[in-house]
């Protein structure tokens, strides 16, 4: 695996996406090396049964991931590896390095967002991007994609016929709340955004809509709090933005970077989730939430509309009227919030569950690897996807 961050998952949802599958793949008996950067996980040959391989990286904004894709790639042409799976399309770009060099290998690219566009890239970073999007449609043996609307989007844009692996979700449990004491908070007396400081995030409207909640509706908002769990990367400006309007507003607690028992104790103490994204793959953060069995209010983009059930719950992106709105609407209506939450975990228990997606990707990896591949069918996949 190269692209991703390292493990174990700090944060980010590709590191997660990464985890779950190459830990799930050495417990099916599978070898998984994931490639890592020093400065994001802590040294250590093995994690849960993974290989973890650090090779240097420029670490700067523009240069952080393409450099570590370089040095990974690298690396791999000189290890017996059957497949060498790309995550991303800026790693994507250097996918063709094993095509020419290592042609015994597979080359399987996961096609996650389209990143370039991203707020934070400068217009050379998403020129980049932009070709790093061909590239993961057209170097790779296989491409898969997280949505159905990435899917869609590669085949009018690439001509690519991608294959459909949605993110999974380890089903939550409750946790026991130790968390919410230290961060001043109480069980369902706040709302929660788990979110990078990043500006295509869009935590300023949400930020703003908050700050027209409280003017429109102060009795009803007079002891709810709004806890915002991340933090910038190669954003500084942008957080010291967020920070400078909430000045203001005691009632807005940033609680940085959370992980494991903290982070799953933020989500289930909430009262709902709030997600007011530009752009997404197949958000990792909405789904995670979900399965705690919580309601989400998000932006109306594709990749929300793909796995939101009642669409009320769909706020216009842009629009700090329209998530004002909707969210007076979520805390006027409980017993709708109620049917929603149930709803939400049901979703994810039945369609994004890894024990289902981990086999169609194992036959992924199969059919690649078969001798015959140029001339095999797609029989076997589209059987197993068809049964799923």
């Amino acid at each position: 695996m190269i692209g991703q961050k390292g493990l174990p998952a700090v944060w980010g949802g590709v590191e997660r996406h990464v985890e779950e599958l190459a830990i799930r793949l050495v417990k099916n008996g599978h070898q998984a090396t994931v490639y890592s950067r020093s400065w994001y996980s802590q040294k250590r040959s093995k994690y849960q049964g993974v290989t973890l391989r650090f090779v240097p990286s420029i670490h700067t904004k523009n240069l952080d991931a393409i450099t570590h894709t370089l040095f990974s790639t690298l690396d791999a042409l000189r290890r017996d590896f059957d497949i060498i799976h790309y995550h991303g399309v800026g790693p994507a770009l250097l996918s063709f390095i094993p095509r020419l060099l290592k042609p015994r290998a597979k080359v399987i690219v996961t096609f996650h967002c389209q990143d370039r566009l991203h707020g934070k890239w400068s217009l050379f970073a998403k020129i980049m991007l932009r070709l790093g999007e061909f590239a993961a449609c057209k170097f790779p043996h296989e491409t898969i994609v997280v949505s159905q609307t990435l899917q869609k989007y590669v085949k009018e844009k690439y001509d690519c016929e991608a294959i459909y692996l949605p993110n999974g979700i380890t089903v939550a449990t409750e946790s026991n709340g130790q968390t919410l004491k230290k961060f001043g908070l109480k069980k369902d007396q706040y709302i929660l955004a788990v979110s990078r400081l990043v500006s295509h995030k869009s935590i300023h409207y949400l930020i703003e809509a908050w700050r027209q909640l409280k003017k429109k509706q102060p009795t009803m908002t007079r002891d709810l709090k709004l806890a915002i769990v991340g933090d910038g990367f190669f954003t500084d400006h942008y957080v010291e933005y967020l920070r400078a309007m909430t000045r203001d507003l005691p009632n807005i607690i940033f609680t940085g970077w959370q992980k494991g028992a903290e982070l799953s104790d933020l989500f289930s103490g909430s009262l709902f989730f709030v997600h007011p994204s530009q752009s997404e793959g197949l958000p990792l953060v909405v789904l995670e939430a979900m399965s705690y069995e919580k309601a989400v209010i998000v932006s109306d983009i594709p990749e929300h509309q793909e796995i939101i059930i009642d669409k009320r719950f769909l706020s216009e992106h842009n629009s700090v009227a329209d998530l004002t709105r909707k969210l007076i609407w979520i805390l006027q209506n409980p017993a709708i919030r109620k049917v929603s939450q149930i709803q939400n975990r049901q979703l994810v228990e039945k369609e994004y569950n890894w024990d289902m997606i981990m086999p169609l990707l194992e036959a992924v990896y199969q059919r690649a690897m078969c001798e015959d591949y140029q001339n095999l069918p797609m029989c076997k996949i589209k059987k197993i996807l068809a049964t799923a």
